[in-house]
């Protein structure tokens, strides 16, 4: 009976849309108004949406090497590290990964620590990128998965994987599809990286997405997949059976579920000039997924945007309940201090 409360709650809100969404608090957290992480002098964030808490008070970033697509980029800086590991203070206590990345792009933190970035272009010369690479917490390279440079179909081929989830038992889920004109589907493989199924194909439908853009997993094992270009939010079993759909989150470009089942999604598309989810407003929505209440808001200061994408596109929190954000247009990285703390 629980369930069928829980899942009718969900579905309501859903329909309520607008309405429900504008009532959610935004003065809970503290706009850090600077740029967070005290990066080398002559380098400057670029574009930012992988990021992860990592626990102990310390947060993953991965950035595109200060650019974006291009030159500047990661695609020809090949001596400059786009990942980092920082403390709650901004200050950094490692950076690697120069060289092995065109596009990063989504990251986890496994119950080993080892990190995973996803890669979701290719290089030029099709030597690099569209794999999903495994690191030790001191960056040794562990894993890959997916064809250097080649995109594709298959089992262990991927067409620009956007992020990527380890389940407590090692299991891996891959969202795939950058691009509503290619394949986009969930890919699931066991602890060590052998094909074990998938799901999904471009479309609106459940079970269907347009572009799967971020992965969360709450206490109970169910899958939150972000799929952005539908503006909502699917939740699936480890077996890829459709659970629900919650679309009083936005237009999710992340989704990060802490601890305590707090769902974080980074809305970095809503109401923009070509009408993407109108009348939504931008910002990292905050809600629980036991009941899918939305909570709190933290708005995009930008009321007038322009362009495609604003804020954060990246979004995870510590214990205490401080919001760390990656910018993607911006090229930055923020902190919102929780004016009182979760613990």
């Amino acid at each position: 009976m629980k369930n069928r409360i829980t899942l009718g709650i969900a579905l309501l809100l859903a329909l309520l849309g607008f309405a429900y969404q504008a009532t959610a608090q935004t003065s809970d957290y503290l706009r850090d108004e600077g740029v967070f992480g005290n990066l080398p002098e002559d380098r400057e964030w670029g574009a930012a949406s992988a990021i992860h808490y990592a626990g102990n008070g310390m947060i993953w970033v991965a950035d595109r090497c200060g650019g974006n697509r291009g030159p500047g980029s990661c695609e020809d800086r090949l001596d400059v590290d786009p990942i980092f590991l920082l403390n709650q203070e901004g200050e950094v206590i490692r950076s690697f990964g120069a060289g092995l990345f065109v596009w990063p792009h989504g990251m986890f933190v496994d119950h080993d620590s080892n990190l995973w970035v996803t890669d979701a272009a290719t290089s030029g010369d099709n030597k690099k990128g569209n794999q999903v690479h495994k690191f030790s917490p001191e960056g040794e390279l562990l894993m890959s998965l997916g064809i250097a440079g080649v995109s594709g179909s298959g089992h262990y081929f991927f067409n620009a994987p956007n992020d990527v989830l380890v389940a407590p038992n090692g299991d891996i889920f891959v969202a795939d599809g950058h691009n509503p004109s290619t394949d986009n589907r969930i890919v699931k493989f066991n602890s060590s990286g052998e094909y074990l199924l998938e799901w999904g194909s471009v479309g609106a439908e459940a079970g269907e997405f347009r572009v799967p853009h971020a992965l969360a997993m709450d206490s109970q094992g169910r899958l939150f997949v972000a799929d952005r270009a539908n503006s909502r939010i699917q939740i699936f079993d480890q077996q890829g059976n459709h659970l629900s759909t919650w679309t009083q989150f936005g237009r999710p470009s992340d989704v990060y579920i802490d601890n305590n089942d707090v769902l974080y999604a980074a809305d970095s598309e809503s109401n923009t000039g070509d009408l993407r989810n109108p009348g939504w407003k931008r910002g990292i929505y905050i809600g629980d997924v036991t009941d899918g209440f939305v909570d709190i808001l933290i708005e995009d200061v930008n009321m007038n945007p322009t362009g495609t994408t604003s804020h954060a596109e990246g979004a995870t929190a510590d214990e205490f309940g401080n919001v760390y954000a990656a910018e993607v247009a911006e090229r930055n990285v923020r902190k919102f201090t929780r004016r009182t703390p979760t613990r």
